[in-house]
């Protein structure tokens, strides 16, 4: 059985058990296709000069000017534009340090399985927390071009009845996202009390499996008008206050009074809302042996560097301090724009914001 220690410690084949762990969340986003492998971002910081940003050209679609042709009307020629979109590498590590770790982990136990599947699931908490601050800097972009994605993505039923999702609240948030490209929603992620919500109304269906027996079961992994769902109380969750009456009913400046809710946030996603790639790091794991302290210690260092890039939205950079941007960065709506051609005022020409598979839902459960 391999040694929990410096000696001993196989950083590749450790590696590469890591990502044989089963993981349910990250094999979910997979599967619906919501994180897209994209080659051209490999290609950008596999070269040496590219190594923390990039920047992508795209081409945009030939334009149209459908003319008669009558014999007696000369042609207009159209051109296409040219779109850019910025990608950043994002950069996180940890270490773990336990005192004569070899004997108090490995005794009786699989090292390798132990340890690795605690390191899976951790990466993937911290790439989720990436993706969730992505999220929220995309949906807290500004500018009227950018808005177009914010208020179209946005289904906000808080204001509407009760507030609560229902029969109707998933296709009507994706037509008004994306029109007749609706189909493209393959995943939704929300919070369990959504989800229980959705269960009580008999709008969500659990997968089943035949087991070795025959006996038929249900899997935790369920569907919600066919797009898959993760339920994961890390989804957003904002506590509105109370507000009290105020003035006179019927005059201007009336406040009616209201109780405090929780507004939840729902993310629905499509095949490729996000391009992702693993750039690696140089040593993505290894191990330091410490003989001295607390009468021995062994530390294993993680470190990883990925992309996540939302389909159509570009990061602009304009608030990082170091190479790598910190959740708070990627939280900040200033660093996000829709794809666009560099053009300037009303000239501007925009990412299609249909095209862009991602939606949010804001409800009161």
């Amino acid at each position: 059985m391999p040694k929990f220690d410096s000696k001993s410690f196989n950083p590749q084949a450790f590696g590469k058990y890591v990502e044989r762990v089963p993981n349910t969340k990250k094999n979910e986003l997979v599967k619906s296709k919501a994180l897209r492998g994209n080659s051209e971002i490999r290609d950008s910081f596999s070269s040496q000069t590219t190594t923390a940003y990039a920047r992508i050209p795209y081409f945009g679609k030939i334009g149209k000017n459908t003319q008669n042709y009558d014999g007696q009307t000369d042609i207009t020629s159209n051109g296409s534009t040219t779109f850019e979109r910025g990608v950043v590498v994002v950069g996180r590590m940890d270490s773990w340090t336990e005192k004569d770790f070899s004997t108090e982990i490995t005794a009786g136990v699989d090292f390798m399985d132990n340890v690795a599947q605690q390191v899976a699931e951790y990466w993937t908490e911290v790439d989720q927390d990436t993706i969730l601050a992505i999220l929220k800097g995309i949906f807290a972009m500004t500018g009227a071009g950018n808005l177009k994605f914010v208020n179209n993505h946005t289904f906000d039923i808080t204001e509407e009845g009760e507030g609560k999702v229902g029969e109707t609240t998933l296709n009507n948030a994706l037509q008004k996202a994306s029109g007749d490209n609706k189909a493209i929603f393959t995943l939704s992620l929300m919070h369990s009390q959504i989800a229980t919500n959705l269960e009580n109304l008999k709008l969500l269906k659990y997968y089943t499996y035949t087991d070795a027996e025959g006996v038929e079961r249900q899997l935790t992994l369920a569907s919600w008008n066919g797009r898959a769902v993760l339920i994961d109380d890390s989804m957003p969750v904002e506590e509105v206050a109370a507000v009290e009456e105020s003035g006179t009913k019927g005059q201007d400046g009336y406040v009616a009074p209201q109780e405090a809710y929780n507004k939840y946030t729902t993310y629905v996603l499509g095949e490729g809302a996000f391009d992702y790639e693993d750039i690696g790091a140089k040593v993505p794991y290894e191990m330091s042996r410490d003989p001295k302290t607390n009468g021995g210690q062994d530390t294993l260092y993680s470190r990883q560097r990925k992309v996540f890039a939302p389909a159509g939205i570009s990061y602009e950079k304009k608030s990082q301090a170091t190479l790598s941007p910190t959740d708070a960065e990627l939280a900040n709506g200033t660093n996000w724009e829709l794809v666009n051609d560099g053009g300037t005022g009303a000239n501007r020409k925009y990412w299609d914001h249909k095209a862009i598979p991602i939606a949010r839902i804001i409800s009161k459960g």
